[in-house]
């Protein structure tokens, strides 16, 4: 039977509910800022969530209000990392329940962990510079600026299967969404999902090899991990 030897995580929305605490005030305050008459409440932006990263969620929104500028798209996604910055050096965004036990804990046990999001390093980098100790438990990082293609796209996730030198079948991934679990599986990853923000259907649940609403539901421990493996 394999050996659990690594994790892999998701950032918004499974290691901080980054989502609607963080990254939709920010549209928000950069839609403001620019003088746009947009405003995303929770619902709307749930829904664009189905399209992965800052960028082309604006695009994505743009097609629906027939207002599709790529240099605007760009301008707003600057304006929106600066205010998300903010949000989070105010620690206006806390982590989820039960993620800094289990990472200090996969710390403790000698894991390998890596950061693989289709957020923007500068992004991680903020989230990640209010807490030291959880900064200090990964090895590595994979963003979307280090990939092609985001997710539901597998290539970040086989990138960092890549940089661990480790197969599929020792390594999980900790995911919140549809785009992560296709593409953690597409790399032939087991998942564990967490679904406080869980933007799809009951049936595409079915592919997660361990369903929680949140990591201290339980909580998770590594014992608990290590016998999802195939």
């Amino acid at each position: 039977m394999p050996r659990l030897q690594a994790l892999l995580w998701d950032v918004d929305g499974t290691l901080a509910d980054t989502e609607q605490q963080g990254h939709r005030p920010a549209f928000n305050a950069a839609f403001a800022a620019a003088g746009l008459p947009w405003h995303w409440d929770t619902s709307t932006y749930q829904r664009l969530l189905h399209t992965s990263g800052g960028r082309e969620r604006i695009l994505a929104w743009m097609a629906e209000v027939a207002q599709r500028d790529e240099g605007l798209a760009a301008e707003l996604h600057r304006s929106k990392q600066q205010h998300y910055s903010e949000l989070l050096r105010r620690g206006s965004v806390p982590l989820r329940p039960g993620v800094l036990a289990l990472a200090c804990e996969a710390a403790a046990a000698g894991l390998q962990q890596w950061i693989v999001t289709t957020s923007g390093r500068a992004a991680v980098a903020a989230l990640l510079h209010n807490t030291p100790e959880l900064e200090a438990c990964f090895g590595g990082w994979i963003c979307g600026n280090d990939v092609q293609r985001k997710k539901p796209d597998p290539e970040a996730y086989i990138l960092a299967l890549e940089h661990l030198k480790l197969p599929a079948c020792e390594v999980l991934a900790i995911e919140d969404s549809p785009q992560g679990l296709a593409a953690a599986k597409g790399a032939g990853l087991e998942v564990v999902i967490t679904t406080d923000n869980w933007s799809g259907g009951a049936t595409a649940l079915a592919e997660a090899a361990l369903v929680v609403e949140h990591l201290s539901q339980g909580p998770v421990t590594l014992k608990q991990l290590s016998a999802l493996l195939p």
